[in-house]
């Protein structure tokens, strides 16, 4: 493999897949980089969690290839989802357990080192506060969780990333914290996907933004110097067509 290929952690490549007589990938062509955060923007129906689905491994595109870090995740599922960590809109983790029994019992259940030595750096590095990391996650906010969630992707040391709708229900505060841990994960060679509604939220920390429509990508921008993206002119652009909400 060269190293060109070696730094595609996500690439799907004239994807298709329908539900039913209903297509809804028609030929999607997407690549993630290691070290890259790329923002998926659509409206509802565009193809974004059939996205994540086909990363997942859960559908089987009837064209195209689908590869996460070179592996096929259909043909080798297990393979596939060793290389990366996903954070649904809603986390779930176990209420009855602290932050961190709930990343040692995570990590225990992958087959991963599971030792302090491992989880107090993941968690420092995501900036959660060190007096809850042994509460009970019964009344933490959905930022807090998100935190926990992302240590746990970096105590695993995997290379992708993938995240639906994550900051859906956070406060202006907590969106830039998000934006901060994300900071994090690409400091370290992460490739993160990043679904999501937020254009404001993408302009700010994506590298680059892609806009599905009706299962393929419309338009891809790459941030710029200085001026990262032009806001106003990516509202005015998609907001008439449905695509940012």
């Amino acid at each position: 493999m060269t190293q060109g290929a070696a730094d595609r952690a996500i690439e799907l490549v004239g994807v298709q897949h329908s539900y039913g007589a209903a297509p809804v990938l028609r030929g999607l062509d997407l690549m993630v980089r290691r070290g890259e955060i790329y923002a998926l923007l659509g409206g509802n129906g565009a193809g974004k969690s059939t996205t994540l689905s086909a990363l997942l491994g859960f559908i089987a595109p009837s064209e195209g290839s689908v590869r996460v870090c070179g592996i096929d995740p259909v043909a080798d599922p297990g393979g596939a989802r060793a290389q990366m960590a996903y954070v649904p809109e809603n986390v779930s983790l176990y209420d009855h357990l602290t932050a961190r029994e709930n990343i040692a019992y995570f990590l225990a259940l992958a087959g991963n080192d599971a030792d302090a030595s491992v989880i107090e750096p993941a968690l420092t590095a995501v900036g959660l506060a060190s007096q809850a990391w042994d509460r009970r996650m019964s009344g933490f906010s959905k930022g807090m969780r998100q935190k926990v969630v992302i240590a746990l992707a970096l105590a695993r040391d995997v290379p992708v990333l993938l995240l639906d709708e994550p900051t859906s229900g956070l406060d202006p505060r907590a969106v830039l914290e998000f934006n901060s841990l994300l900071d994090t994960a690409r400091e370290r060679q992460v490739a993160v996907l990043m679904v999501t509604h937020d254009l404001v939220s993408a302009v700010d920390i994506a590298d680059r933004i892609g806009f599905l429509t009706a299962g393929r990508i419309e338009e891809e921008q790459q941030a710029g110097e200085g001026v990262r993206f032009d806001l106003n002119s990516l509202h005015d652009r998609y907001a008439g067509a449905g695509q940012v909400a």
